[in-house]
């Protein structure tokens, strides 16, 4: 059972901005022990399939970093392909962050966000996609200063959290070792104006009540209004 802190309670989260000199936009967040840099980098080209269309396109990749956890792991790229976590990750963040920008304001431009995690304590995922949303903001910063774009390409703040049910209790934002002995793992990804872009439970060999879901999304839906407070601090 938790001792630091209590069940609604979040772990010590802070974004610092700008802490990469060659990207477009940079973001080192960290939630607890767990701590992702994000990197943002714009791109002329998009696509094919988005070519003369008007549109542009946002995009992520994820990987943890050989002694990001307790034992070192190979790099993906020394064993030639990535795992199925990777890619369902680095998809979770690219639908996350493309859900809340105007894809025709950016007009045929390509963001690509680069989430690296440096040390792992649970909730990989949702930091990277609350600390990849403020690499993102400061790149679409830079394009509209430097083409003086006036309409707006950002649409939300949007932030991620997780939370899980253990013991039959809920709780908030959940570490390694309570994400280890869940009964059910949940993220969730809704934006500021509250509303949801992803949410993804399941029961770790448990089945759990409509009632016990709602309880999850409360403490979601509160943790990420926190989150989102913080960005907007950290990007004033």
């Amino acid at each position: 059972m938790r001792k630091d802190r209590s069940f609604n309670e979040m772990r010590q989260i802070s974004f610092e901005k700008n802490v990469n000199m060659h990207a477009d936009g940079s973001c080192l967040v960290k939630f607890g022990n767990t701590h992702v840099l994000c990197l943002a980098s714009i791109d002329d080209k998009v696509p094919h399939w988005l070519r003369n269309t008007g549109k542009g396109w946002i995009t992520a990749e994820y990987g943890m970093l050989p002694r990001s956890t307790n034992i070192r792991m190979d790099r993906e790229a020394a064993k030639g392909k990535q795992s199925g976590r990777t890619q369902e990750i680095q998809r979770l963040i690219g639908r996350s962050l493309r859900s809340i920008v105007d894809l025709s304001n950016l007009g045929e431009r390509q963001i690509k966000i680069d989430c690296d995690v440096i040390q792992a304590d649970g909730g990989t995922r949702t930091a990277s996609i609350s600390g990849g949303f403020v690499a993102l903001y400061l790149a679409v910063q830079k394009i509209q200063n430097n083409y003086n774009i006036q309409k707006p390409i950002i649409k939300n703040h949007i932030g991620a959290i997780s939370a899980g049910i253990i013991d039959d209790k809920p709780f908030l934002d959940l570490d390694y070792n309570e994400d280890s002995n869940a009964q059910v793992d949940a993220n969730f990804v809704i934006a500021d104006n509250e509303k949801i872009s992803e949410i993804q439970v399941t029961g770790e060999e448990f089945f759990f009540s409509k009632d016990q879901y709602n309880e999850l999304f409360l403490l979601a839906n509160k943790g990420i209004k926190k989150i989102i407070e913080i960005q907007k601090q950290t990007l004033n």
